[in-house]
């Protein structure tokens, strides 16, 4: 497995290297047929008051598809430790799904996983208390804490920028999407559907509940 590194506004260090290649060996041992991991590294530095934070994204190729996860903390090792106990949960789920698959010769179908809480996808729906009732803001904090002028110059002076990507794709149901979904770490994920034959998209709506677009 390919190992690469990179960096945005630090150096990174041979002890960081080396502690890196340590631990990817874990990643073989869970990873389906990986062809490679990439870590990047990117430092922030917010104010005198916050100092710098580092930012650790790792990402892991299969033949097919990718699983990633990303963590920010004070240094990098930190969010590198925090990323990757992210990634090697992701890639647990991939093989108990990959042994889910394989006992039962198809995958696993959206009815199933509501039947079980979608206890195969390992998500826990989040509690709908919590999604009720006043949120309590407490608004001396916030006005001393925002500085809107400050806000007001930075927008001013940011260029909006647009980053295009553009991926290979192959016809998927909507399950899978889901399952690519969750194993990427984000809230919508843009796919094939097979079902249709159009370009689509799942995404995270409130509470534990799906949202399927597709394009006509």
């Amino acid at each position: 497995m390919e190992l690469n590194i990179s960096s945005k506004n630090l150096t990174v260090s041979e002890r960081f290297r080396e502690y890196v290649a340590e631990r990817a060996a874990k990643v073989e041992q869970l990873a389906h047929r990986a062809d490679s991991i990439a870590i990047k590294v990117t430092r922030y530095d917010h104010n005198r008051n916050s100092g710098t934070e580092d930012r650790v994204e790792l990402t892991v190729h299969e033949p097919g598809h990718v699983i990633r996860a990303e963590a920010q903390a004070d240094d990098k090792f930190a969010a590198f430790d925090v990323a990757f106990g992210k990634l090697l949960e992701r890639l647990r789920r991939a093989s108990d799904r990959r042994k889910v698959h394989h006992g039962r010769h198809g995958s696993v179908g959206a009815s199933e996983l509501s039947a079980s809480d979608f206890a195969a996808l390992d998500i826990t729906p989040v509690n709908a208390e919590l999604l009720t009732g006043p949120i309590e803001i407490d608004s001396a904090k916030r006005s001393s804490e925002l500085d809107v002028d400050a806000f007001d110059a930075e927008a001013v002076q940011s260029p909006i920028v647009i980053r295009r990507k553009t991926f290979e794709t192959k016809p998927m149901t909507v399950d899978d999407a889901l399952y690519h979904m969750e194993m990427v770490g984000h809230d919508f994920y843009l796919f094939h559907d097979s079902e249709t034959n159009l370009p689509s998209v799942v995404y995270r709506r409130k509470g534990w509940n799906y949202g399927v677009i597709t394009l006509q």
